[in-house]
């Protein structure tokens, strides 16, 4: 059995993200996703919309997501490869090169982000929506 690791904020889920988790699950034949917990989104400055237990909520509810876990820091990555016997880390391109320190213990795959939409998009239109009314 082959097994997947993702991580990631997952506010505002739109399309993309469910397209980059469909092909994440693609890659083996269980997903993980690492989840950031809103004491770790502090941590980074960041500030999502909807708490922790509602996205993991949303993200269990979806079909290519086996597993969600918490990611409450920059450096438990390893431990989890090591944990929960991953074979691959995926994460979208932006990304790419930051995590090549997993090379180590798994392959690192980054994957083409799906243009026209993410959650920085949502909230720029949705205050440009905010603007006009």
């Amino acid at each position: 059995m082959k097994t997947v690791i993702t991580y990631g904020t997952f506010d505002l889920l739109h399309w993309g993200h469910v397209r980059l988790l469909e092909r994440a699950s693609q890659l083996g034949d269980k997903l993980i996703v690492g989840l950031s917990t809103d004491e770790f989104n502090a941590i980074k400055h960041k500030e999502a919309y909807h708490s922790y237990a509602h996205r993991k909520y949303i993200l269990e509810a979806i079909r290519y997501v086996d597993q969600v876990i918490p990611e409450e820091n920059w450096d438990q990555k390893i431990n989890d490869v090591k944990k929960y016997h991953v074979d691959t880390f995926v994460m979208g391109d932006d990304w790419k090169g930051q995590f090549d320190f997993l090379k180590d213990y798994c392959e690192v795959i980054y994957l083409p982000r799906t243009t026209g939409i993410s959650t920085t998009k949502i909230k720029h239109d949705l205050n440009l929506q905010g603007r006009t009314k």
